[in-house]
């Protein structure tokens, strides 16, 4: 993206917004210097004010229409009239916004934007093995065959107006699944509002869900507004929905067959349009077995099943996620994006990352924090390398002092793949030592081959 405006403060603003939601932002003062970048590559989208000091975004838009006619060009006016739109649709402009614009309709615009993109990508259906090129839509990343599915049921969920049901691990990205959704839907311009679950007390669940009324409870000195009321129009997420106790799974029901509630200390119904997105990272399927959720809920929140792909199951994405972690931590810190090495990378790739996508970003943050130079190699990744501690086996008895070497390496040996639950790659990793070294003292050591995956 190319993002147009001869003022500084808004150019950083839009650039650090549109960068969280993965894209990758270049800007330029006015049209002359747009037109620089141009000379030096190629943009999907150009968001342009219109009224700039050298110049004006119609100016700019001729000029794409004329070199780049595949570049989308979105643009921003402070004098917005109804000719002056009609002008710029007619030049072709994608969209055109008067100020003020919240960054939420201009994302959402830049979303339809993406969508066009990969619609009309070969390999946005299903990429071929021979395929490099990673998407990056809504703060996704990737190319992976099973990260492409599942954008693509999230697509076909977004064109309707069904509940969706997302259930996947921790980590792999299902709120940027459920704004994905949002913003690829006819409420992209309306709000998406979110609560977790989990993290509002039980007793305060049902006032921050459905509002309350003036004196409703001890410390409501004023009408509140819920956030079924808020979302009016757009999306609901409820994240964490297993979370949801008992006793409010009833209203919920309603809500969702209804589209009406009450606030707490009212009886005035009041009606909601709105689409809910449920995100669990348990089976809420089990959850009913064991008596903890409601049946009848639960199969009205899944009308539309989706799943995330966890990282393990998409290795070949974590080269593109590893340089747009590092391209967002370099912005937020202000500082030059490092050069990843291959060993580096391939470490990563090496690792299952049993906490998704936020345990590798946890741990790029934590390298290039701690790591300021302009390379990042495979001794960074076995410096700062920490894999999750599971609760292991019982470990073999440490030896007393005297104890040859050999025998304190077989036990160390024996130890650590306890410790990676017999996964020899991981044990590897841990020892600092490459896979084939690892398979050759197991050999060495007579440890039986089958049972350390």
């Amino acid at each position: 993206m190319l993002v147009v405006d001869d003022e500084p403060g808004m150019r950083t603003a839009l650039r650090a917004n549109f960068l969280r939601y993965g894209w990758h932002v270049e800007t330029a003062s006015g049209v002359r210097d747009a037109a620089h970048a141009f000379e030096l590559k190629s943009f999907d989208l150009v968001v342009s004010d219109v009224r700039m000091r050298d110049g004006d975004g119609f100016e700019l838009l001729c000029s794409v229409q004329k070199n780049s006619p595949s570049t989308a060009v979105i643009l921003l006016t402070a004098f917005g009239s109804v000719p002056e739109a009609v002008e710029s649709m007619r030049s072709g402009a994608f969209d055109y916004l008067t100020k003020p614009v919240s960054f939420e309709q201009l994302q959402a615009a830049a979303a339809r934007v993406m969508q066009r993109i990969n619609e009309s990508t070969p390999s946005a259906n299903l990429p071929s093995k021979a395929s490099t090129a990673s998407i990056v839509t809504a703060g996704i990343v990737g190319r992976s065959p099973l990260l492409l599915q599942a954008l693509q049921r999230a697509r076909a969920a977004a064109s309707t107006d069904a509940d969706v049901l997302i259930e996947a691990e921790s980590g792999t990205g299902k709120e940027l699944m459920a704004k994905f959704i949002h913003q690829n839907s006819d409420r992209s311009r309306k709000p998406f509002v979110a609560v977790n679950c989990a993290a509002v007390p039980e007793h305060l669940l049902e006032s921050e869900l459905f509002g309350h009324a003036k004196g409703a409870f001890t410390g409501a000195s004023a009408a509140k507004a819920g956030k079924f009321e808020l979302a009016h129009g757009g999306t609901l997420l409820l994240d964490e929905i297993g979370e949801m106790p008992l006793n409010l799974q009833p209203k919920l029901l309603r809500i969702l067959q209804e589209r009406e509630f009450e606030r707490l200390g009212e009886t005035r119904s009041i009606h909601v349009d709105i689409r809910v997105i449920a995100t669990t990272n348990a089976s809420l399927g089990s959850l009913v077995e064991q008596g903890r959720f409601r049946s009848d809920l639960y199969y009205r929140l899944n009308v539309i099943p989706l799943s995330i792909p966890v990282l393990r199951e998409r290795l070949e994405d974590i080269p593109a996620l590893a340089q747009h972690f590092a391209e967002r931590f370099a912005l937020e810190t202000d500082s030059a994006v490092p050069e990843l090495e291959s060993s580096f990378v391939e470490r990563l790739q090496a690792y299952s990352w049993p906490g998704n996508i936020r345990e590798l970003a946890n741990f790029m943050r934590r390298v290039l924090s701690l790591h300021q130079g302009d390379r990042i190699d495979a001794a960074c990744f076995y410096k700062e390398f920490q894999p999750l501690r599971v609760t292991p086996a019982p470990l073999h008895t440490m030896p007393v002092p005297g104890t040859p070497i050999s025998v304190l390496e077989k036990i160390h040996l024996q130890n650590t793949l306890t410790l990676a639950n017999g996964n020899r790659t991981h044990a590897a990793l841990m020892l600092g030592i490459s896979l084939r070294t690892m398979r050759n003292k197991i050999r060495e050591y007579g440890l039986p081959p089958r049972s350390y995956a």
